[in-house]
């Protein structure tokens, strides 16, 4: 009698363990199966993204009879700096790289003071007009910029500020500077207001709670902004080819060095375009920590 009791009561606690563990084990391989998919698709990501950088960094550093050869080849079989020597060689470089940096660096400087501002201006204050600001900073950006070259290039010429860094540098606040605010106002909205509250309770001034409290909390969202209203303004062709002459050019312009009569030197081109991307990768580094975590503290509003 006690035997059967006990094989009985075996039997029923056997039976749900049974057929918990074959569910617990699809459950694992489900998540297995899962995280290696999204493995899978980063790595393809990170191959179709990467894979101009190489081929960038692959030419430059190829004879230049290989980068053109009809037959490329994905590795390169002898390595050479001629490319680079050809790059420096072929017209002034130090030049449109240093205007480069100051527009660059200008334009972020000028469009983080005033976008945070304006930020602060829409996040945080009640006003009317409010909703028709936001949208329309939000329609400026998809204003494509060939069809404000000629008004932007003939008011300008108003000014007398066409082949000069100060009429570039407005130019390029046009474009960056509705970024910086749409991009900033989604930092602030994501602070509670209550941290600020808290601060004034405790003595601050309005101006001292965002010094001491908020602005700590926006320096990733800040760094992150300026990182890509940075290489907006690096990366910008198209005003600086109408707006400078060749004497005024910035360092995307004097990549049309290699362009010439007789064909393009891609591979001095490759060298030149690696040595303009020494300074973004460079700040890149620098800041890399921040621009992670402002990415994903403006992830979660908008």
């Amino acid at each position: 009698m006690t035997d059967t009791a006990a094989g009985t009561a075996r039997a029923v606690h056997s039976t749900p363990a049974s057929i918990a563990r074959p569910a617990l084990r699809r459950r694992n391989w489900g998540r297995t199966a899962g995280k290696s998919v999204w493995n899978l698709i980063g790595v393809v990501v990170f191959v179709v993204a990467g894979f101009p950088v190489y081929w960038m960094l692959n030419t430059a550093f190829k004879p230049a009879k290989d980068a053109i050869d009809a037959n490329p080849k994905l590795f390169p079989t002898s390595v050479t700096l001629d490319n680079f020597s050809r790059a420096l060689n072929i017209s002034d470089f130090w030049g449109p790289v240093t205007r480069s940096l100051i527009v660059s660096l200008s334009t972020v400087a000028i469009g983080m003071v005033v976008g945070l501002l304006a930020a602060l201006a829409i996040s945080r204050f009640a006003f009317r007009g409010r909703k028709v600001v936001i949208i329309g900073i939000l329609t400026v950006q998809m204003i494509p910029l060939v069809a404000m070259v000629i008004p932007v290039f003939l008011l300008l010429n108003d000014f007398q500020q066409t082949n000069k860094i100060t009429g570039l540098i407005i130019t390029y606040l046009t474009f960056v500077l509705p970024f910086t605010v749409w991009t900033l106002r989604g930092f602030i909205v994501n602070i509670p207001k209550e941290l600020e509250e808290s601060a004034q309770v405790d003595g601050c001034t309005r101006t001292g709670a965002f010094l001491r409290v908020v602005f700590p909390l926006l320096a990733p969202g800040i760094v992150a902004t300026s990182i890509y209203g940075f290489i907006q303004a690096w990366n910008e062709y198209l005003y600086a080819l109408v707006l400078m002459d060749q004497h005024n050019t910035t360092a995307t312009v004097w990549l049309g060095n290699f362009t010439t009569q007789h064909g393009t030197e891609f591979a001095p081109m490759m060298a030149g375009s690696t040595m303009m991307s020494v300074p973004v990768v460079i700040l890149f580094l620098l800041v890399q920590r921040r621009i992670a975590s402002g990415l994903t503290a403006g992830a979660v509003k908008g």
